[in-house]
């Protein structure tokens, strides 16, 4: 039997009750890690599934430190973050002049300040342990751009910017922030909203060198090793994981 690799360690996943997340946390689970998925969708499927569940909201002031602490009192340490709560599947696309600010502001008040407060709250613990894994979850979007989806792109760019300043910042006290960018993904929540895949799905298929569709389970290698002691001397980068549609 091959050793687990993820053997022992402890996982936060935010959004990770359902979609892309709910399969990311089996993922860890798998290699033998603890996963605490946060979410504010229902728990039931994460928990049926072996996870811990706590509802938190990471925009929220209280959520991201209500997270932390829930994670130290079940499994006493932290050492994966997987920042994966985002708001896309369910936003109505729009021109950049049509969308309405305070959809702007909700947008970056979760992709952006939730993912910032995310790893401020959990850095310092990082630090004072000398370890940790923090994986951003971005898009493919930001290399290439998309018409109707200005709000989604532009905070995915921020974390884009955020994961190559961070990595310097955190580089020197063992901890890895890296970028983990799906294509047009079919997850459970892209397939509950047709326009989105109305508009891109065409366009992504002609644009990759491998010609399908992207499924969940297409992210989960890439996931595990970015959250592995196999990328313990990576940090600051991105892994696109959408069958070649762009070279990062």
């Amino acid at each position: 039997m091959r050793p687990l690799r993820l053997d022992g360690r402890a996982c936060i996943v935010t959004g990770g009750a359902a979609g892309i997340g709910l399969e990311f946390a089996r993922a860890l689970m798998a290699e033998g890690a603890q996963v605490l998925a946060a979410d504010i969708a229902d728990g039931a499927v994460a928990e049926a599934s072996g996870a811990s569940y706590l509802n938190a909201d990471i925009s929220a002031p209280e959520g991201p430190a209500n997270i932390v602490a829930a994670c130290l009192e079940r499994f006493g340490h932290i050492d994966v973050l997987v920042n994966n709560a985002a708001l896309y599947a369910s936003l109505p696309m729009a021109r950049y002049d049509e969308i309405e600010p305070e959809t702007w502001r909700r947008v970056l008040d979760i992709n952006v300040t939730g993912t910032y407060a995310m790893i401020r709250a959990v850095g310092p613990l990082m630090e004072a342990q000398g370890h940790g894994k923090i994986v951003n979850i971005t898009s493919g979007t930001v290399y290439k751009g998309m018409p109707g989806m200005l709000h989604y792109i532009a905070s995915k760019g921020a974390i884009h910017a955020m994961t190559r300043a961070l990595s310097r910042e955190l580089g020197g006290a063992g901890i890895c922030v890296n970028n983990l960018a799906p294509g047009l993904t079919l997850s459970s929540s892209v397939l509950g909203n047709t326009a989105h895949l109305d508009a891109a799905r065409d366009a992504v298929l002609a644009s990759r060198a491998i010609k399908r569709d992207g499924h969940p389970e297409d992210l989960l290698g890439a996931l595990v090793f970015l959250c592995s002691n196999e990328s313990d001397f990576i940090t600051g980068q991105t892994i696109a994981v959408d069958g070649g549609s762009i070279n990062t």
